[in-house]
C-alpha cells in the first residue's frame, strides 16, 4: 500500500520549515532584543528578576549614602550652630561679667570718693559766724575784762544770729557761764576745745555730736556784753585760762579769718 503526505494547510511542517522558524525566531530575539525573549522563558524570565533586584538594591545604597551624607552634613550645621550659640552666650556673658565688675568698681570709686568728702568735711575747719569778722582782737586789754585782757576774740553778729560749730567735736558744757553768759564748749577731734559765749539760746546738749557748720546757738548779748555779739575762744582745756591764739588757731585749721 502506498502512502502519500498530505497537502493543504494542515500538513505537518518539515524539518526545513521548523529550521525556519528557529531562524525565524533568532531573527525576532536579535529585532526585539533580549527582554522579550527572556520573557518567554520562565528560567530567564526569574534570572532576569534578580537582576532588577540586584539593580534596586545598588539603585538604594546610593540613595541611602546621598541621604547619610545629608544627614551628616545636617548634623555638623547643627553643631556649628550650637557651637556659635554657645559662643555667643558665653561672650555675652563675659560682656555682663565684665560690665557689673566695672559697675562695682565705679561704685567703689563712688564710696571711696565720698567718704574721703566726709572725711575733709569733718576735718575741714570755718567760721564760727558765716560771713562775719573780728570786731575785738586776741588779749586786747581794758576793764571790761577781770583778767585785764581779753581771753578770746568777738566776731560781729546782730542778735539771733546763727553760730555754728567751726569743726567736728563733742558739747562738753552747754548753759550759764558767769560772765559769758549762755555758753557752750566744744572738746574738738584734734583734742582742743572752743567756746561760744553771749548766746541768746542754746540748740545743744552736753554730750551731743557736732559736726563743721552745724548750727548749735543763735548769738545775743547775755552776760558781761555791751552788745550783741559772738565771744569765740580756742583752749588747750575745758575750763578758762587755758586760751590760746583763736584767730591763729581758726588759721592753722585752714580757715581765712
Amino acid at each position: 500500500m502506498a502512502f502519500t503526505r498530505a497537502t493543504g494547510k494542515h500538513r505537518a511542517r518539515g524539518r526545513m520549515s521548523r529550521g525556519s522558524v528557529r531562524v525565524a525566531g533568532a531573527a525576532t530575539l536579535t529585532a526585539t532584543g533580549v527582554i522579550s525573549t527572556l520573557a518567554a522563558s520562565p528560567a530567564l524570565a526569574a534570572d532576569t528578576d534578580v537582576a532588577a533586584a540586584q539593580t534596586g538594591l545598588t539603585q538604594a545604597l546610593v540613595i541611602n549614602d546621598s541621604l547619610a551624607g545629608t544627614i551628616d552634613a545636617q548634623a555638623d550645621a547643627q553643631r556649628r550652630a550650637a557651637a556659635e550659640a554657645k559662643a555667643r552666650a558665653a561672650a555675652k556673658a563675659e560682656a555682663a561679667r565684665k560690665a557689673e565688675a566695672r559697675a562695682q568698681e565705679i561704685r567703689a570709686e563712688k564710696e571711696r570718693a565720698a567718704r574721703t568728702a566726709e572725711r575733709e568735711r569733718l576735718n575741714a575747719f570755718q567760721l564760727p559766724i558765716a560771713g562775719s569778722y573780728v570786731t575785738t582782737g586776741y588779749r586786747a586789754g581794758g576793764s571790761l575784762w577781770s583778767s585785764g585782757s581779753h581771753s578770746g576774740v568777738d566776731f560781729r553778729a546782730a542778735s539771733g544770729t546763727s553760730v555754728v560749730a567751726v569743726g567736728t567735736g563733742t558739747v562738753v558744757e552747754a548753759g550759764w557761764g558767769g560772765s559769758y553768759g549762755n555758753n557752750i564748749v566744744l572738746r574738738m577731734s584734734d583734742g582742743t576745745y572752743t567756746q561760744y559765749g553771749h548766746l541768746s539760746s542754746i540748740g545743744v546738749a552736753v554730750g551731743q555730736s557736732v559736726t563743721p557748720g552745724q548750727r548749735i546757738g543763735l548769738s545775743g548779748a547775755t552776760g558781761n556784753a555791751t552788745g550783741p555779739h559772738l565771744h569765740f575762744e580756742a583752749r588747750t582745756g575745758p575750763d578758762y585760762g587755758s586760751d590760746i591764739d583763736p584767730v591763729a588757731y581758726l588759721r592753722a585749721h585752714g580757715v581765712n579769718v
